[in-house]
């Protein structure tokens, strides 16, 4: 009896592998409307077989492949931390299971700040001094402050998720290496390059000796946004300089393998990643540059890719303004970033910061006091926000090493196709018009393609 049990469920298998293309192929699916009717709904009613050949197609092409992807997810903000630590210890972990784990949203990516964001209470660096002094040597470089909320909960992150990647961003060096002395604005002086590239070196070895790994860094957040607090103004020819002299050579010496990312500010000046990338000597040190959409087109990363090829896109940051209309940044976010930024070769997508209170608490003064976090945090009550759903959609069936394939359709929806690395397909459809869409979803070279019915203003994920 067995041994035909068995027969029957490999038989059965079997048929599922042969059959080209079919709804009963299709083993994952999450549907969000705009109206919140439905949120990651597993529906299974949209498909019909067999097809309507009248309808036109969006047809998947896996001979066309790009950029492979790194992840989805998040900036993990100190304020963001001190709410997750602030729930119980049960909570917590459910909450964290719930993002981070492969049977909830599988977020495989998150942004660090190293030293303050302006999303923590109060700027910080490692490495404070009184007013006249400085530590070029940065024999008082210490990491403590990241001790009570961060690393804590990242360590519980990484349990879930060994295999996470971590991007770690500097939004301000210590204010006793800057031309105004100022957690605000400022350059950084260049008498001072040496000792910066040292707080890198010093900043990622102190998190791996509590076990976490940067897979990257970028020099510094919004560079030509120096009003934020804390916050930078770092020029294109100053970034060369750092990289080549000081920042690439000091990783070397060090043997640390955390790739070198530049720029990390908006798509609206991509002359300023392409004029680093065109110094050579800096060129070789990096690894990629970081983009922001809050100005500018998702489609200028083109320009960067014709540029420098051989260099990767990474898209670092969006923000969702607490009070806008939750469909709208559903529909906008999916556009631009969830489905835009692939297909323009960003190899991730991170949405900013994952937590904050009813109150959109800590801040700086001065820094963002209108950021919705993916989550909000009251107490031990958590309120899933506009973010996680727009992430989710890519977290849940996009897993890092997937490969961004060729899709194509006449029809007036947005999509984006991947081949994963268990050679499935996964695809996110986005309907932006507010009637249902109906079309034929096929796999180029295959028989069998399927009917498919998209209801208005809605969000498709799809493993197939």
């Amino acid at each position: 009896m067995g041994s035909i049990k068995k027969q029957l469920e490999l038989l059965a298998l079997a048929w599922v592998f042969l059959l080209p293309f079919t709804a009963k192929a299709a083993s994952e699916s999450y549907l969000s409307t705009a109206d919140k009717k439905q949120l990651l709904s597993t529906e299974t009613r949209l498909w019909q077989q067999p097809q309507n050949k009248a309808l036109p197609v969006l047809q998947l092409d896996t001979t066309r492949q790009f950029q492979q992807m790194d992840g989805f997810g998040y900036t993990l903000t100190g304020g963001s931390a001190m709410h997750l630590m602030g729930l119980s210890a049960e909570r917590r972990q459910q909450l964290l299971q719930e993002l981070f784990s492969a049977k909830g949203l599988a977020v495989s990516y998150l942004r660090l700040s190293i030293g303050a964001s302006d999303l923590d209470p109060a700027p910080f660096s490692y490495n404070d001094l009184p007013a006249g002094e400085q530590d070029p040597e940065l024999k008082q470089f210490s990491i403590k402050a990241d001790e009570k909320y961060l690393i804590p909960v990242l360590k519980q992150i990484l349990a879930i998720n060994p295999k996470i990647k971590l991007l770690g961003s500097p939004w301000s060096p210590p204010a006793w290496m800057k031309s105004n002395n100022s957690t605000v604005g400022g350059e950084l002086l260049e008498q001072h390059f040496g000792s910066y590239a040292l707080y890198f070196v010093k900043y990622i070895q102190a998190m791996q000796q509590h076990g976490i790994q940067l897979d990257a860094v970028t020099i510094q957040n919004e560079p030509l946004h120096p009003g934020n607090n804390p916050s930078l103004l770092m020029h294109a020819w100053d970034q060369a300089s750092f990289i080549k002299n000081h920042l690439g050579p000091a990783f070397a010496r060090a043997k640390l393998a955390t790739k070198i990312i530049i720029y990390d500010h908006n798509t609206d000046h991509v002359e300023y990643p392409i004029a680093v990338l065109n110094d050579k000597e800096a060129k070789a040190f990096i690894d990629g540059s970081a983009f922001h959409l809050y100005n500018g087109s998702i489609s200028e990363l083109d320009k960067l890719k014709q540029a420098h090829p051989d260099k990767n896109i990474y898209f670092t940051e969006q923000w969702v303004g607490a009070g806008s209309d939750f469909g709208g940044s559903l529909m906008w976010h999916t556009e631009h970033l969830i489905i835009g930024a692939p297909r323009h070769w960003a190899r991730n997508v991170l949405q900013w910061n994952l937590s904050s209170d009813a109150k959109l608490q800590p801040h700086t003064q001065g820094g963002c006091s209108m950021c919705l976090g993916a989550l909000t945090i009251e107490g031990q009550q958590v309120q899933p926000n506009v973010a996680y759903y727009i992430i989710a959609h890519a977290s849940k069936i996009v897993p890092p090493g997937s490969v961004r394939i060729a899709s194509e359709s006449t029809l007036d929806i947005h999509h984006v196709a991947y081949q994963r690395p268990d050679g499935r397909y996964a695809l996110i459809i986005q309907n932006p018009a507010a009637e249902t869409k109906a079309f034929n979803l096929e796999l180029k070279g295959a028989l069998q393609p399927y009917s498919l019915q998209l209801p208005g203003r809605s969000v498709l994920s799809l493993v197939i």
